[in-house]
């Protein structure tokens, strides 16, 4: 599809929230960030909400995730690839140990053939975003399967405030086109949404990304008495301008947009339907939810170009085509205790099925060649926990919990059969209000399951162990201030490598990092957004000299102003600093830090009818999005040479808006 036929395509939406949900309705009033005083267990959690989504400037959907403080999402492939994602001193790749939802809807994938956890956001519509809550840490027994580094759950709207039809032009070939409305039918509501979607990118082999995207939602009842069904459909198709090494580009052999191997790319398919059904009463509150979701990716890179086959060259396929189905149950009872003290006690169930049929594959300008292996696996797991959260006096509450985890792993072609189970407590303490300030005590054990192809050869589960200090205050008026100190320690960094068809073991490790994060709204019109973090990542019994963790980030920060409501006018600056990474165990070779400014300026011509225009890399500087040390071997080469190997951040670039309601 090209951008003029993009162009006469349908369907978008800034979104509301539910109609009867005060919290949601005083902040798409007020503007302001919700309050975590009273309601988080620990300094690292929050909630952003729909109004400050909106205001952020983001190149991809998946970047709408940086709005959690100390969360990097980046991009080392194509934009149809799953993004690149780094907090808390990791490198988790395409998403191990960042659990991420939609809607109750893991996005997270199981035994992929490209990565573990992989998570591909590309089917989000930022503007159905009602609101994204996040949480760092392994403390809470409700959270299971890759959030020992954090979790982010994202929960689309059921209603629509107005109608809204968006069109969108910018460089590189972007053109984007959206039409989204809710219509009341019978006692329900009907949600749709539709996107259409291409971008070039500023590489010399053009991305072509095509994405048609659309959502169909209908829902009764209100936020926490009702109920809602959900059908999803996404497709993406892209070229790919992998990493390329800074030898060629030293030399002159390749520009920095440039690609070695001009047929990588990939096409994804994602198809869902899912249902809510939520029922709360005076003392207790029920929450049911199921999906089915059917994923399927093809995707060719080619990362070491000449090194393992001098005439073919080293491109390789992995294909992965899954259903995966669940269902989520909770039920909360509230316990009166006397005087001032209350309880919520909370049972939930989880369970979850991956049926899949994923390989690698030898290929040659997207031609097969050889099949290097092919599996079918079936995954399953089963989930409880028992939570606890009492709040023993005004100034005194606590939750604590046990979570239990139990997985299956069949690969039928491999005649891998295991399973494995654990179990892993939590407990938070918090002390306060004083004077608008809460302390916190976090502990907690998680995990994260291993690739089903490499139990036989690694633990299925892998356990993290994680404590922290955290202070919140609101003393100030009109800002809201973290700070935390946290240590997480793993028992081993086993990973299935997907680009090899190989397991590789890993020795234990720990991460010990400090985070803050403030945010400032001085007048109505003015908001201000600082958030910094540093993290000390190092393996254990290792070698001298060699406990280095490739990859893991060490400091980043980012700083924003928000202007809105200034007569028509409304505008953003946020500028972000992705810190530098060692890139081998001995620290030789290190990546350099980054500094980037995006912004965006808004102008209303009417009521129903605004102009918005975004900017990216405005400084257009020269930095890499991604960098990685390996060996590789260009035509031409002798023998493999170790070497940087980075992907350039997009050079400067606009994106102009049309905005109507109604």
């Amino acid at each position: 599809m090209r951008p003029i036929a993009l162009l006469l395509a349908a369907a978008f939406v800034p979104a509301c929230a539910w109609a009867d949900d005060p919290v949601i309705q005083r902040v798409l009033v007020e503007g302001a960030r919700t309050s975590q005083l009273g309601i988080a267990d620990a300094a690292s959690a929050g909630t952003v909400n729909q109004k400050e989504l909106a205001m952020r400037t983001v190149y991809r959907p998946g970047e709408l995730l940086e709005a959690a403080p100390g969360l990097i999402v980046s991009q080392h492939s194509g934009e149809g690839k799953a993004n690149q994602f780094f907090l808390r001193g990791f490198n988790l790749d395409h998403g191990t140990d960042l659990a991420t939802y939609l809607d109750d809807m893991p996005v997270n994938q199981r035994s992929h053939a490209h990565g573990q956890g992989w998570t591909d956001l590309n089917f989000l519509i930022p503007e159905l975003t009602a609101r994204l809550d996040y949480k760092k840490g392994p403390y809470s027994a409700s959270e299971g399967d890759f959030a020992s580094a954090g979790s982010a759950s994202i929960t689309y709207a059921n209603r629509l405030a107005r109608n809204v039809a968006t069109i969108s032009i910018g460089q590189d070939g972007y053109a984007r086109t959206a039409l989204a409305a809710s219509k009341e039918i019978d006692d329900g509501v009907l949600t749709y949404a539709l996107e259409a979607l291409h971008n070039d990118g500023p590489y010399m082999h053009p991305d072509d990304y095509q994405k048609l995207n659309g959502v169909l939602r209908y829902s009764g009842g209100y936020a926490n008495n009702g109920w809602s069904v959900t059908a999803m459909a996404y497709r993406g198709r892209w070229n790919a301008t992998d990493q390329i090494p800074e030898r060629a580009v030293a030399a002159g052999q390749l520009g920095r947009f440039d690609a070695i191997d001009a047929t990588d790319g990939g096409a994804a398919k994602r198809f869902s339907l899912s249902g809510v059904w939520r029922r709360t009463g005076q003392d207790s509150a029920s929450k049911v939810s199921a999906y089915v979701i059917r994923n399927q990716l093809d995707l060719w890179s080619d990362f070491t170009y000449f090194m393992n086959d001098p005439v073919n060259g080293d491109q390789f396929a992995q294909p992965d085509r899954r259903v995966t189905s669940g269902v989520n149950a909770t039920h909360s009872w509230h316990v009166h205790r006397g005087g001032t003290s209350t309880s919520d006690i909370t049972v939930g169930l989880e369970a979850q099925n991956d049926n899949i049929f994923n390989g690698l594959y030898r290929t040659a300008a997207r031609k097969t060649l050889s099949v290097t292996r092919a599996d079918h696996i079936v995954e399953t797991s089963l989930g409880a926990f028992i939570e606890n959260a009492t709040r023993w006096n005004p100034w005194l509450r606590s939750t604590v919990g046990v979570r239990a985890d139990d997985y299956r792993f069949r690969v039928r072609t491999g005649g891998v059969d295991g399973s494995d189970s654990l179990a892993s407590p939590s407990a938070n303490v918090v002390f306060g209000p004083w004077r608008r300030a809460e302390f916190y005590v976090n502990y907690g054990e998680g995990f994260h399951s291993n690739d089903a192809r490499g139990t036989l050869a690694a633990p299925g589960l892998v356990r993290s162990r994680g404590m922290e200090l955290g202070l919140r205050t609101e003393a100030i008026p009109t800002m809201q201030t973290a700070l935390s100190l946290y240590r997480l320690d793993f028992d081993s960094e086993l990973t299935y490598v997907g680009d090899e068809g190989t397991t590789e073991a890993g020795p234990p490790s720990r991460r010990i990092g400090i985070e803050f994060s403030n945010y400032y709204k001085p007048y109505k019109w003015l908001s201000v957004d600082f958030d910094a973090a540093y993290a000390h990542a190092r393996s254990r019994g290792v070698a001298p000299g060699q406990d280095r963790i490739p990859e893991a980030i060490e400091g980043v920060a980012q700083l924003a102003l928000t202007v809105s409501q200034v007569g028509p006018w409304e505008g953003a600056l946020r500028l972000r600093y992705f810190g530098p990474r060692p890139l081998v165990e001995d620290d030789s070779v290190r990546s350099r830090a980054s500094t980037t400014l995006n912004g965006r300026l808004g102008y209303r011509m009417s009521r129903d009818l605004r102009l918005e225009l975004e900017g990216f890399n405005l400084a257009n500087r020269r930095a890499s999005a991604i960098d990685y040390y390996y060996a590789s071997q260009l035509r031409g080469e002798t023998a493999p040479r170790e070497d940087v190997h980075f992907h350039p951040i997009e050079a400067r670039s606009f994106r102009l808006t049309l905005v109507r309601n109604w």
